[in-house]
C-alpha cells in the first residue's frame, strides 16, 4: 500500500510541474516577445519556491522522478541531428567545440555560484 501512495504522490507532483509549464506557456502568449513557455513556467515555479508560496516537498519526488529520465527527453533532439550531415564538416566541429566549451564554462560558473551561496548559508548558520 505504501508503494501505491508513493506512485500516486509522484503522479500528483508531476501534474503540478506540468501545470507550471502550462502556466508559463499561457503567460508567454500574453507577452509581446517570444520566449519558451517551459522556461517561463520554471521561472514562475522558482519564484513560488523562493517566496515559499509552494513548499519544495510538494514537488520533490516528482522532480526527482523526471530527473531520472532526463536523458530520454534529449533522444529526439539527438536523433534530429542526423538530418544535418553538414555538422560532420569543419563548421560542425567548431560548433561542437563551442558547445563543449560553453557547457564547461556553465558548469564551472554554476558550481562557483553554488559554493558561494553555500558558504554564505553555512556562515549564517554558524553565527
Amino acid at each position: 500500500m505504501n508503494k501505491i501512495k508513493k506512485v500516486g504522490r509522484i503522479i500528483f507532483q508531476v501534474i503540478i510541474l506540468y501545470l507550471f509549464s502550462t502556466l508559463g506557456s499561457f503567460v508567454v502568449e500574453l507577452l509581446p516577445f517570444s520566449f519558451p513557455g517551459s522556461i517561463a513556467g520554471l521561472l514562475i515555479l522558482l519564484a513560488c519556491l523562493l517566496l515559499k508560496i509552494i513548499p519544495a516537498n510538494l514537488i520533490k519526488d516528482g522532480a526527482g522522478f523526471l530527473l531520472a529520465f532526463l536523458a530520454l527527453f534529449f533522444v529526439p533532439a539527438t536523433a534530429g541531428i542526423m538530418d544535418y550531415p553538414q555538422l560532420a564538416s569543419l563548421k560542425g566541429v567548431f560548433i561542437i567545440i563551442a558547445l563543449i566549451i560553453s557547457t564547461m564554462f556553465t558548469i564551472v560558473v554554476a558550481g562557483k555560484v553554488c559554493q558561494y551561496f553555500e558558504s554564505k548559508i553555512v556562515g549564517e548558520d554558524l553565527k
